[in-house]
């Protein structure tokens, strides 16, 4: 922009014209001579194009935030290896995006909880003001419903107090009637620096963001709007304990994805004058056209969830969580050779991790990991990957989709092992404080591991679990033994290889599975 363009008063009405990014028309869309001369229909926004234009006007006008750090085509990328660190700036063939506005916004079209970490002033709390204008609150409203973080907050500053008459009169819990706090209801709800609150308050905060209710004095209050959309707002100055209270596992676990909020650029000088120079306030001027309806937003998630996962990416996606609960001295069961029962139990990970002498922890992805990955990440990762594939305009989700997300659905829920090797010299040693492009290189190397192994195409155990997929009905006594058989030499041929990694671990649980249902189903059919 020009030292014109920041003057113009008009600036912050101009949104991107459509397509903001053109996408191939359906070829399998079939078109007749009535359609030539069919009345037009009204012009409407595409649902998807509309949430596309809201993210360019932030990031074009609202926010000053010029790092396109979520990347797109890097197979036919420019580098450049700049310095004595051969630190590399990538220039991505497609259209990126920047985390710090993608990653909120998406969080407003699926009714997700995001947290936002970073230093004081680094327009974090904005950011999640613009969500709420964005819902269709004043600003006003928005600014006034957010809820700041401090040490002496209770439950009844969070949630709201009994009616002192109430209290005198009422002969019990029943009787008491509770002033709920506005903010309860607000589409987009915003807690400001989160570490700041005492734990018992936290916990009625865990059972707001979990549940989506709240409870005083016997009284019950919904949280969800009536369209059951919410979108949650956290920022915090750091997620690695900092704060004057450290967070509940369990409320930091409900944190769908992190985002690191980063510095200001000083290229963009000119345009904070110009704001201190005007006292402008970007949620102040976010065009009407770029605000989502409840039936906006209903749809919109919908559309979302509709979107295709493809078989051959499960199965990637299957392969690269596969890496992670496994740990070779866990335990004496096999089902208990696990981080979460070494975990649980006050046990070291590392020290078990390190003792695993039946495995190369170099090329172990699951070596650098003191966890796994849950089911709970596992859905969101999955969600996450689905509304960036829907934003792009894309029919399904492909790989560089699910890749996009990984850094910020997985951090804080895959932890690095900073006592693994490749943590201790040379260039890795900048991914024990880099954790986005820790768990980008993660994801990378189960790629390469899983086309290695010809993991597209279906395996042994794959086709064994198709097959039971299918039903037991009808089966006889002989072919549910050859079936029992088939298992038992599947887990024979892994056996065979003399050593054990995540992805065999899952692969003969699943396995030892199939073989108690086949022969439950056989003492069934032999005493009948």
């Amino acid at each position: 922009m020009t030292r014109a363009t920041y003057q113009d008063p008009a600036r912050w009405s101009r949104t991107s014209q459509s397509p903001t990014r053109p996408v191939s028309p359906d070829p399998d869309a079939r078109y007749t001579a009535d359609d030539l001369f069919a009345a037009a229909p009204p012009v409407e926004t595409a649902l998807d194009e509309k949430l596309r234009r809201a993210y360019f006007w932030l990031v074009n006008r609202a926010v000053i935030s010029p790092y396109y750090d979520v990347e797109f085509g890097l197979a036919r990328a420019t580098r450049f290896s700049l310095g004595d660190a051969n630190a590399e700036l990538v220039l991505p063939a497609e259209q990126s995006y920047s985390s710090n506005a993608l990653l909120p916004l998406l969080t407003f079209a699926v009714g997700g909880r995001c947290l936002l970490i970073g230093g004081p002033g680094r327009g974090k709390t904005t950011l999640a003001v613009l969500m709420g204008v964005l819902a269709g609150q004043s600003p006003a409203d928005v600014r006034r419903d957010v809820q700041q973080g401090q040490p002496q907050m209770t439950i009844s500053d969070l949630v709201g107090m009994p009616l002192p008459r109430d209290l005198v009169n009422a002969d019990s819990l029943d009787g008491i009637r509770i002033a709920w706090r506005r903010w309860l209801d607000a589409p987009v709800k915003i807690v400001d620096e989160y570490n700041r609150i005492p734990t018992k308050t936290q916990s009625a905060l865990l059972t707001m963001v979990a549940e989506g209710y709240v409870e005083s004095h016997d009284q019950m209050h919904r949280t969800t709007p009536p369209g059951g959309i919410d979108s949650w707002y956290f920022t915090a100055n750091d997620d690695a304990g900092g704060g004057t209270f450290p967070v509940i596992q369990a409320l930091k676990d409900r944190m769908d994805v992190t985002v690191q909020s980063l510095g200001f650029n000083s290229r963009f000088f000119d345009e904070l004058v110009t704001r201190v120079e005007a006292g402008e306030r970007p949620e102040d001027h976010v065009p009407a056209e770029l605000v989502f309806s409840p039936d906006d937003r209903i749809r919109m998630r919908a559309a979302i969830r509709a979107t295709p996962l493809p078989p051959a990416l499960r199965r990637e996606i299957e392969f690269f969580v596969s890496q992670f609960e496994f740990a070779q001295h866990g335990g004496r069961m096999f089902e208990y050779r696990t981080k979460d029962v070494v975990a649980t139990s006050g046990g070291d990970v590392a020290e078990v991790i390190g003792a695993n002498s039946g495995a190369d922890l170099q090329v172990d992805p699951g070596a650098q990991t003191l966890g796994s990955v849950s089911p709970r990440a596992l859905q969101t990762l999955i969600l996450y990957a689905k509304a960036c594939a829907w934003f792009r305009g894309q029919k399904a989700v492909s790989r560089e989709d699910v890749r996009a997300m990984v850094p910020f659905a997985l951090r804080g829920k895959l932890r690095p092992n900073l006592q693994h090797p490749r943590f201790d010299a040379g260039s890795d040693r900048e991914l024990a404080t880099d954790h986005a492009s820790w768990l980008l290189d993660l994801f990378d190397a189960a790629s390469a591991e899983h086309r290695r192994l010809g993991g597209d195409r279906p395996d042994a155990t794959a086709v064994l679990l198709e097959q039971f997929g299918d039903g037991l009905d009808g089966l006889d006594a002989l072919a549910v033994s050859q079936r029992v058989t088939a298992v038992e030499a599947r887990i024979a041929q892994i056996a065979a290889t003399g050593k054990l990694y995540g992805r065999d671990f899952d692969e003969l649980v699943a396995l030892k599975y199939l073989h108690q249902r086949y022969t439950n189903y056989l003492r069934w059919l032999e005493a009948r």
